[in-house]
């Protein structure tokens, strides 16, 4: 996959992932959250909603309330537990919230599935912890 096309679908994740944080925060997602929670300009978000529309991951309200569709929804999810996976583990080995959660950010893009679940696998269906490695 070419860079641009990567940190295209990148972009992609952490909007999907960023709507469904939301959803479990507010009653209604609206663009103004996603932009104040992602720290983008207004604009910015109109255009990656009309990309988000576009292909079938998420739909707008006449009233302006997001939601994901079941494939929206799908990639979100797989996002967000490869974050919040990664993050923990990170923080359980040591490392400092806050880093954690931007290493694992970027961690969740780029791993291949194969390689998250082998991680997975090991955290949790194998019983160890951070003080165990």
């Amino acid at each position: 996959m070419d860079y641009i096309r990567h940190k295209s679908e990148e972009s992609v994740e952490d909007y999907l992932e960023t709507i469904h944080i939301l959803s479990q925060r507010l009653p209604v997602v609206r663009s103004v959250d996603i932009a104040t929670e992602l720290h983008y300009s207004k604009p910015s978000i109109s255009v990656a909603m009309k990309n988000l529309r576009a292909r079938g991951y998420a739909a707008v309200s006449p009233e302006g309330y997001i939601t994901l569709t079941d494939l929206g929804k799908e990639i979100a999810l797989k996002t967000y537990e490869r974050h919040v996976l990664l993050r923990d583990w990170l923080i359980r080995l040591g490392v400092a919230p806050e880093t954690a959660s931007q290493d694992a950010c970027k961690m969740e893009h780029d791993i291949s599935e194969e390689s998250f679940l082998a991680i997975k696998q090991y955290i949790t269906y194998t019983g160890r912890d951070a003080d165990s490695f």
